[in-house]
């Protein structure tokens, strides 16, 4: 598949129901594919991105283990890393799918919002979550063959602009 920026390609990692797709394809993308566990998730997003029938490709499944055809010019993981425990493997493999550039939000320890999630998540739902620091995610990305990160600072966590390296 030939990479084309007017008419970006987009994998969204963990889409869910699709909010960030309709923008995206509202705004003019060639291709999306939300890859997400969930079938409740992508039920909804069948619903939302219907009117854009053959553009839109919903996979349900293990984003490392799923066939997806790439590249894409835009890879997404939006609210993704919180729960993923082997972050290396997903950003390696985000890597292999990405032939222009990779967005992802990352959240980092906070004292106004740190224990509460802990709390929430992890005793009360058993459901782990992970935090990242600045030179943990420039280390984690470099390593996934990503260059010249972006990192925006956020109240509660990291967004990083990476760029495929050839």
């Amino acid at each position: 598949m030939a990479l084309d920026h007017d008419r970006p390609s987009v994998l969204d990692v963990g889409g869910g129901s699709g909010r960030i797709g309709e923008l995206i394809l509202e705004q003019g993308a060639s291709r999306y594919v939300d890859v997400d566990l969930s079938d409740t998730m992508l039920d909804l997003a069948r619903e939302r991105l219907a009117r854009f029938d053959e553009k839109v490709e919903l996979v349900q499944g293990d984003f490392l283990t799923t066939p997806v055809d790439g590249p894409f010019d835009v890879v997404l993981a939006l609210g993704y890393f919180d729960y993923i425990e082997d972050a290396a493997a997903h950003l390696r493999r985000m890597r292999e799918l990405c032939g222009g550039s990779a967005v992802a939000s990352f959240p980092r320890w906070t004292w106004t919002k740190g224990p509460i999630r802990k709390l929430r998540y992890e005793v009360i739902n058993n459901c782990p979550i992970f935090d990242y620091t600045e030179d943990g995610l420039r280390a984690l990305l470099a390593d996934a063959g990503f260059a010249g990160a972006e990192l925006h600072t956020g109240k509660s966590g990291f967004l990083a602009v990476a760029r495929a390296t050839t």
